[in-house]
């Protein structure tokens, strides 16, 4: 018995002295690229420029998609808008898996103006190249900020994959809504130039999300279990007071949730604007 502890033992070192070799002599010297041929949907990067107080963002999705495989591409050369008009940051939860704690999270910043563009770091895939946790764990996607128009974006989710979505009005300090959207238009920039990489438990969606909001904001979002299993992301947000209360935990993921509405909409007229006209008004007067 003792012997076969001892063998048990050592085999279990011999695994991990091999796995640490493999990861600084194969893993580790990777290097994340600019420049590779990449899937259509994530193929370009966008960049920013701020004057005052518009910014400029270039290469934003608008892609309009009828199934995950039929869909009309397309890119806005240029998008500008005003920081000042800037009406609501939207916190939207997509279940893609079966497993409730599997989930992307993304913001959607609206503007007066109607205009809805919304932030998601994704995993950036190469032609041919599926997404696969495991992969990511391993240096084998690059971060990609993905920048485009909410009826892209929320749209693949709801009506082209069927997801069950939420989408959940934020709670900002006063200024720092303006400031996030700052911070991500220099992320995108910064990005741009210094890719990084992508992985499925440290840089995913969420922290991504998690590390953009303390830097504003320090120490607004606390290190928990939840950061990592994005799917109960609403339950810690209303207890933080990070996203409208609508009514309890329940009520608020009543009136959330958006993939029933969405997938009603008959593709005419604005997207944006239909999800809207099913959401609670604002509960907060001035911010």
């Amino acid at each position: 018995m003792f012997f076969f502890l001892r063998l048990l033992l050592s085999s279990c070192l011999l695994f991990i002295v091999i796995s640490v070799l493999l990861w600084f002599i194969r893993i580790r010297p990777r290097k994340p690229q600019i420049d590779a041929k990449w899937n259509s949907d994530c193929e370009y990067v966008t960049t920013t420029t701020t004057e005052g107080s518009t910014i400029t963002f270039r290469n934003v999705r608008d892609f309009f998609w009828r199934t995950t495989r039929d869909r009309d591409e397309a890119w806005a050369d240029e998008v500008v808008v005003d920081v000042e008009e800037l009406k609501d940051i939207w916190f939207i939860v997509d279940h893609f898996h079966p497993l409730h704690g599997m989930a992307h999270t993304y913001l959607t910043f609206e503007f007066n103006d109607g205009t809805c563009l919304s932030f998601s770091f994704e995993a950036r895939r190469r032609v041919k190249q599926r997404y696969h946790p495991w992969d990511g764990l391993w240096r084998n996607y690059e971060l990609y900020l993905l920048v485009g128009f909410e009826r892209d974006l929320t749209g693949l989710r709801t009506n082209a994959r069927g997801n069950k979505d939420y989408m959940f009005r934020a709670i900002t300090p006063p200024g720092k809504d303006k400031d996030m959207l700052h911070r991500l238009a220099l992320k995108a920039n910064n990005l741009a130039e210094n890719p990084e990489w992508y992985h499925s438990f440290l840089t995913t969606c969420n922290t991504s999300i998690v590390r953009m909001v303390n830097r504003v904001t320090p120490g607004r979002v606390p290190f928990l279990w939840r950061n990592f299993l994005p799917g109960y992301t609403p339950r810690a947000a209303l207890k933080l007071g990070l996203v409208e209360d609508w009514g309890g935990l329940e009520g608020t993921l009543e009136r959330a949730r958006i993939d029933l509405i969405a997938q009603e909409w008959n593709g005419e007229g604005d997207y944006s604007e239909m999800l809207r006209e099913h959401l609670p008004s604002s509960t907060i007067q001035e911010k």
